[in-house]
């Protein structure tokens, strides 16, 4: 079984707990005073958020053939501000936090760099691949 054919919600639980054991992968001092995007009202209420969003950058690595850059992660995890008068338009999501999720990433070895973005390594896709058998 492959890591699409299980549903996200199921793999990411069970990646970001797989993280949360990974040395390199630890969430800054300001990760809980942050809005991870500028379209949230709020901060994450999550407590291990991090890690969450952390196995679902993994999950759409996964997912897309090439190499993905800061800038396409900002607009799959953007989403639509909430205006009374106004029209709603979508909004990226910050990109500081997802560059800090892709650094770690890379030092646990789970995802590489290229020349054009970043792809997932043999580990990473492993890690999905187990974490989807186990469901």
């Amino acid at each position: 079984m492959a890591a699409m054919d299980v549903p996200a919600n199921e793999l990411i639980g069970k990646v970001a707990d797989q993280l949360k054991a990974v040395d390199a992968i630890k969430p800054p001092t300001w990760a809980g005073s942050v809005k991870l995007s500028s379209h949230n009202e709020r901060v994450p209420e999550q407590k291990d958020f991090w890690f969450s969003r952390c196995a679902s950058l993994l999950r759409t690595m996964y997912l897309r053939a090439g190499p993905v850059g800061v800038e396409r992660l900002r607009h799959k995890y953007g989403g639509r501000t909430s205006h009374t008068v106004a029209r709603s338009h979508h909004r990226k999501a910050g990109g500081k936090s997802i560059r800090l999720m892709l650094q770690q990433l890379e030092q646990a070895g789970l995802v590489k760099k290229e020349k054009v973005g970043r792809i997932l390594t043999a580990k990473g896709r492993s890690l999905l691949d187990k974490a989807s058998k186990k469901s």
